[in-house]
Order: C-alpha cells, then sequence, then structure tokens
C-alpha cells in the first residue's frame, strides 16, 4: 500500500471519530444526522464507522446542523459541551452545488500551477480518470482525498471552504462570535450596552480612514481639547 493511500485511510478513522464525537454532544441520533445530510441512516453510520471518507460540502453541512466549528474536524479534542441543532434546508440542492465548485476549485488550481491530470494522479496516488471526475462535479470528492490534493496544489484546505454561501454565513457568524466571547468581560459589557452604539459606529468609520485622514481628526482634537 503506498504512504498516501495509507495517510487517507488513517485520516478517514480520525473523521469517523470525530464525526461521532460531534453528534454525541450534540445529542442527535443517526437519523437526525443523516436527514441532515440527505443519506440513509446506513449511509450515515458508514462515515462514523470510516468505511465511507465525508465529503467537505458534507462536513460543512454538520458544522452547521450540530452547531461544531468546521475546525473541530481538524482537532484532536473531544467536545464537552451539547450544542444547539439547526435544521439544514435544501441539503441535497446545497451538496450538489458545493462539490461542483470544489471540482471548479481543484481545477482552477491545477491550471494555475501548471499541472495535468496525470501529475496530479503521480503526485495524489488517485487514478486520472476519477480526478476528472472530481474536476467536473461528477463525483464527490471524499475528505481526505481533497487533502491530498490540496497538499499536491500547494493549497491550504481553507480555501475550499465555503465562503460566500449560506454555510460560509453561519461559519462567519461563529467565528465572530468566538472573537466576541474571547474579549476581555469589560469590553463585551461596553459592547453589549445599546447606549454606546454611537461610540462603536464611530470607531467603524475611523477604522476606514487613511492614515493622512486620521493624523487630521488627531490633529483637530488637539486643537479641541488644548
Amino acid at each position: 500500500m503506498s504512504n498516501k493511500r495509507q495517510i487517507i485511510q488513517i485520516r478517514r478513522r480520525k473523521l469517523a471519530a470525530l464525526i461521532y464525537d460531534s453528534r454525541l454532544a450534540a445529542r442527535r441520533s443517526v437519523e437526525e444526522c443523516a436527514e441532515a445530510l440527505g443519506l440513509a441512516p446506513q449511509e450515515y453510520q458508514a462515515l462514523e464507522t470510516g468505511t465511507v471518507s465525508p465529503t467537505l460540502p458534507q462536513l460543512e453541512v454538520l458544522s452547521l446542523f450540530l452547531d461544531v466549528p468546521l475546525d473541530h474536524f481538524w482537532g484532536k479534542e473531544s467536545l464537552q459541551r451539547p450544542g444547539v441543532a439547526e435544521p439544514i434546508r435544501e441539503q441535497a440542492r446545497t451538496l450538489s452545488l458545493r462539490n461542483r465548485l470544489i471540482g471548479a476549485a481543484i481545477r482552477l488550481g491545477r491550471t494555475k500551477a501548471g499541472l495535468s491530470t496525470r501529475e496530479i494522479s503521480e503526485k495524489t496516488g488517485i487514478a486520472e480518470d476519477l480526478l476528472q471526475k472530481y474536476e467536473l462535479g461528477e463525483v464527490a470528492v471524499p475528505l481526505p482525498e481533497l487533502e491530498v490534493i490540496a497538499s499536491a496544489l500547494d493549497t491550504p484546505i481553507e480555501g475550499f471552504f465555503d465562503q460566500k454561501g449560506p454555510i460560509g454565513h453561519r461559519r462567519l457568524q461563529q467565528d465572530l462570535t468566538q472573537q466576541f466571547l474571547s474579549l476581555p468581560p469589560e469590553l463585551q459589557e461596553f459592547i453589549a450596552q445599546p447606549v454606546n452604539q454611537p461610540y462603536l459606529e464611530l470607531a467603524k468609520r475611523l477604522s476606514q480612514l487613511d492614515v493622512q485622514k486620521l493624523r487630521s481628526v488627531a490633529e483637530s482634537l488637539l486643537e479641541i481639547t488644548f
């Protein structure tokens, strides 16, 4: 067995454990998660046993449904607190679109790198005809394979994450929430007070000014205070 295939199999088993851990933390059943992904229960269970690798779009949907940061699937720690599940609508359409976009991103990355599908096949150990199907969106890319392809293209896996769609929007909200919670308590309290909104709006406008305009504002304030 080639080293690349060993890496893919190890990654598949790790993902299976992380998916199982996420479902238990959210107190959701196999049937509920299967429905969120548009899969039969036995198909979903194959993800938790490591028989089948999940795709990135499937993980994105699970991260929303189980209220788990997408980064959890690249971590090592178990989840301690149960999340609040959110319904996922039009999952089949969402997954299909994301799979096509990922295929297009692979093709774009390969073209920019000046590599042929044969060269990528040699680098990844993935059959050339299967790579072509991935690029066309005809076959969903299992995440371990996508990670190997990303490595061959010298592209971070985050480059394939949903950015502008509903999943990307929710992930951004999660990130912003985490950033807010990491602020000192006194700043959190200040931001949460509606009476302080004008100060926040002012700070936002100041942050959008270039250096010269900021300098002019500072000089004006000095003239007023002295």
